[in-house]
């Protein structure tokens, strides 16, 4: 419908009033929207989770991302080595450690 009406107006030799200016500045809105509902709460996640794993210890348990629960036993620069059972150590990159469940575990 729109289409029919556009041809008209060219046809007639007329600009129709606000045409490219409203797109543009709808275009700009959803933009705005979708960084603000998505992209930003993504980043500010992202960021945390870092704050979380560069302040990683010896002895905080800690789940991956793979679902293996342990405690950590040493830390390297880019490594951490976990203890999943007695005697039964893995080595894991720290990229994998999502989650810290010191405070929920209760024994």
């Amino acid at each position: 419908m729109n289409f029919l009406i556009l041809l008209q107006t060219q046809a007639a030799g007329t600009q129709p009033a606000g045409g490219g200016w409203s797109m543009w500045v709808m275009l700009i809105l959803i933009i705005v929207v979708m960084w603000f509902f998505m992209i930003r709460p993504q980043r500010k996640q992202q960021k945390e989770l870092q704050k979380f794993r560069d302040g990683l210890q010896k002895g905080d348990k800690v789940v991956t991302i793979g679902g293996i629960y342990g405690t950590v036993t040493e830390i390297k620069e880019k490594t951490l080595l976990i203890e999943v059972d007695n005697n039964v150590k893995i080595k894991v990159d720290k990229n994998s450690v999502v989650k810290d469940f010191s405070e929920t575990v209760q024994q």
